[in-house]
């Protein structure tokens, strides 16, 4: 019976080429769609689950009532790593870790400047990184020593040579022994990097390290715990959560609560002291589209499957008056409907691999199929008998229903009930195209505001190059070289990228509300910063060093000033931080350091030096090459032991869209594809209809009508289809993108002539499809089909 069922198939397949076509080339898009998608998905909700202790490691962040809500962050005091070992019977252990960087790792004239973590020695027993060579629980007890990835082994040391107990130096200073190597960290991994330094070495050659050991006011850490169960988070959290007062820390109300690192990656932001959200927001709507680009494709094959019943009727009729029963029926038609599916599924598997390359190359991930998973077996064959299934369900129960009496009798009913189960997958195609296009639109109009707003700087001509002992101990030969041989306009250097935000404190001013908190980005940056960033003085002056006592001035921006209501002119009043007063001594426009969809935040400015980043404005040439070549060579000169590496600022500006970008492409390829999709169903359907009414056209023509109201005629069904589904759809897409717009400050409308366009794209996409077909109908000769009545 099953060599009858697939015989059958293939031979319906082969009668039917045009329609087989349509069926495999729909399906075979949908799933491939759906299986690039779901790759990323499956990326996305991998994170850290190679990590065995995934589910009892927790990172501790901070609550803060601050400015009327609750702020949420991720450093903590240096103390509470210790703290930590102590502070609940069910935490197994802690450790403490810095923010990771690039550092200079050197051995011999081999030479790579890459990121790695300061840690304390208990974070390889706690996270469980696969070692290569060394034992974890060992290799970070030696302050002096170092544990590099298997990538930066084979980058330092010959082929051949063992790393282990070989020499390398970091930063050009500190010679640490290789004690362990480890596995390349995998891409899934909320850490990323490619040696491991001791927290003991950091504290010998940093000297603010050692100063806040038992310093409980400076939030620059991150800390870890391990629970001893997976069901001890909020016990624990109950514990720890009044630390930070007890310690002194009493100025606004906060305290500790814990982040479990299985949330990390898709759980990762908060409003008000609970989880709002994050990734997994664009791994549900990604999920979701895969799920209806797939059933769309479905709902070609059923409509096709329906729409020819017609010409599977007599067979029908056949097969039951000898002797089939629904059952069997019901089973040929499931067969049919799975062996399009296999079909579909290999064509499908051809377009994934054919087009990985591309899709890595936009999604920035590293994405494959692993043909020797069962996971992906049992996932293909899921995938084959759902779209089976669903494809072939409705054809199926619909076709093996015919009375074979009427039949053979050629009364085979197809009038309106028989074609409203078509209608209804029709617009549910076309809705779903319709939220796909007015999403892709909405998202384009969020991102050009976003570009549109004024960012209170230029950003032509702006590179940042990271700050090195060398660096600073020349920064002013550096300079002065530069200018002098015209490579550049002007120079500064701050605490942090001009496109970042690496320190917030608190700021006192007159008149402040005893109860108001609020916490200030801080930059601490050296001279010439207004001029080198081409940002506007509003008020007062720039520092300068033609005034001593800016070592105790300040500045701050607009969005400060407009918070604090100071009255008349600004400059001179006097504002508390740290303990100690500033003088007021300018006010600077608002430059956008953090995200593009927020408000730019309250700032000040001093004057200081804690590392960070030089930027340079270059001369303006029409030979940038040139230029980048001459600032090289000058800072190989005056910092030789580092490769020049610099970041054109407005280049590391454009990756703050980076997550909305990647949803702008995909929604854009994904709508693409469903209405492709949609448009082959819609042609097979059209195709079919025409051929279903050729009689009806025939005595129409004979009585005079013309091509055009024919047309006309055959066109006005799917139209109004189109136009219906467009009513149902409009206003979910409204929600739904109503909804998904709350997650920023800064947003774009939801124009009335987004949905306007849309509909009318729509209606002039189905109207093209379904006019060529009914043309052909029309302009037939009328002899021909009337030739048999």
């Amino acid at each position: 019976m099953l060599k009858n069922f697939i015989v059958v198939a293939l031979r319906n397949l082969k009668k039917n080429s045009l329609y087989s076509v349509i069926n495999i080339s729909g399906l075979s898009v949908g799933i491939a769609c759906s299986m690039l998608i779901l790759l990323w998905v499956k990326e996305e909700t991998s994170f850290d689950k190679f990590i065995p202790k995934v589910d009892r490691l927790h990172q501790v962040w901070v609550n803060a009532s601050i400015a009327g809500g609750v702020s949420s962050w991720n450093s903590v005091p240096l103390p509470t790593y210790m703290e930590m070992k102590s502070a609940h019977a069910k935490i197994v252990n802690s450790a403490v870790a810095g923010w990771g960087g690039n550092r200079l790792i050197t051995n011999g004239d081999k030479r790579i400047n890459i990121r790695g973590y300061f840690v304390s020695n208990e974070f390889l027993d706690m996270f469980e990184f696969p070692m290569v060579e060394g034992d974890r629980s060992l290799v970070l007890d030696d302050p002096s020593s170092i544990v590099i990835s298997e990538t930066l082994a084979s980058t330092l040391f010959q082929e051949g040579e063992n790393p282990i107990g070989q020499f390398v130096k970091v930063d050009d200073s500190s010679t640490l022994q290789v004690t362990g190597i480890i596995k390349d960290v995998p891409q899934n991994s909320s850490f990323q990097f490619h040696y491991l330094i001791p927290w003991k070495h950091r504290e010998s050659i940093q000297q603010w390290v050692r100063d806040n050991t038992d310093n409980w006011g400076n939030y620059s850490f991150q800390v870890y715990v391990e629970l001893a169960g997976e069901g001890d988070e909020k016990e624990v959290e109950e514990a720890i959560s009044g630390i930070l007062t007890e310690k002194g820390q009493d100025d606004v109300p906060r305290e500790f609560f814990l982040h479990p690192m299985s949330r990390w990656r898709l759980h990762s932001n908060f409003e008000n002291g609970v989880e709002a959200g994050g990734q997994q927001e664009y791994v549900t709507l990604f999920s979701v589209i895969a799920m209806f680009i797939l059933l769309i494709a479905c709902i070609n094959f059923m409509n096709l499957a329906t729409a020819r019943s017609e010409r599977r009727a007599r067979e029908v009729g056949i097969r039951k008056s000898l002797g089939s029963k629904r059952g069997q029926l019901i089973m040929q038609f499931y067969g049919e409907s799975l062996i399009i599916s296999v079909i579909s599924y290999l064509f499908a598997i051809l377009l994934v691999l054919a087009s990985l390359p591309a899709y890595n190359n936009l999604v920035d991930k590293r994405l494959s199929i692993d043909f020797q998973s069962s996971e992906f077996w049992l996932f293909s064959l899921t995938i084959i008998l759902l779209t089976g299934i669903i494809s072939g369900s409705y054809p199926s129960l619909y076709l093996s229903s015919f009375n074979p009496i009427k039949t053979l009798k050629g009364k085979v009913a197809v009038g309106k009930n028989a074609n409203l189960p078509r209608k209804i997958l029709v617009m549910l195609q076309f809705g779903v195209a319709i939220i796909l296009i007015v999403g892709t639109i909405v998202i384009l109009k969020q991102i050009d505001l976003a570009k549109s707003r004024d960012i209170g700087y230029s950003q032509e001509g702006l590179i940042t190059v990271s700050l090195t002992d060398d660096i600073t101990k020349n920064y002013e030969v550096i300079k002065n070289e530069l200018i002098r041989k015209n490579l550049i306009v002007n120079m500064t250097r701050s605490n942090s990228r001009i496109t970042d935000i690496n320190s917030n404190n608190f700021l006192g001013w007159p008149g402040k509300p005893e109860s108001e908190k609020v916490m200030f980005v801080t930059v601490v940056r050296g001279y010439d910063y207004a001029e080198t960033m081409g940002a506007k003085m509003l008020y007062g002056r720039d520092f300068s060093k033609e005034f001593s006592s800016d070592s105790s001035a300040i500045i701050i921006n607009k969005a400060a000033l407009d918070l604090m209501g100071l009255e008349g002119d600004p400059i001179g009043t006097s504002l508390d931080l740290w303990g100690d007063k500033r003088n007021l001594v300018g006010v600077i426009d608002n430059i956008l350091m953090g995200s593009p969809y927020e408000e730019v935040r309250p700032m000040f400015m001093i004057i200081d030096n804690w590392g960070g980043s030089v930027t340079l404005r270059l001369r303006p040439t029409d030979n940038m090459q040139s230029t980048l070549a001459g600032v090289q060579e000058v800072f190989e000169q005056y910092n030789p032991a580092y490769p020049f590496e610099y970041q054109f600022v407005d280049e590391a500006f454009q990756r703050k869209y980076t997550t909305i970008n990647l949803t702008r492409k995909l929604s854009t390829i994904f709508a693409v594809l469903t209405i492709f999709i949609t448009g082959l169903g819609l042609f097979g359907l059209a195709s079919y209809m025409a051929e279903q009414r050729i009689k009806e056209i025939g005595i129409r023509k004979v009585l005079g009508a013309s091509v055009t109201s024919l047309v006309g005629l055959m066109s006005k069904d799917f139209a109004k289809l189109v136009l219906l589904s467009f009513v149902i759809s409009a206003p979910f897409a409204y929600w739904l993108l109503h909804n998904y717009l709350q997650r920023y400050t800064i947003r774009t409308t939801l124009d009335w002539w987004i949905f306007v366009l849309t509909g009318a794209l729509a209606l002039f996409f189905a109207i093209v499809v379904v006019v060529n077909q009914a043309r052909r109908a029309a302009l037939a000769n009328p002899a021909s089909s009337l030739r048999n009545e």
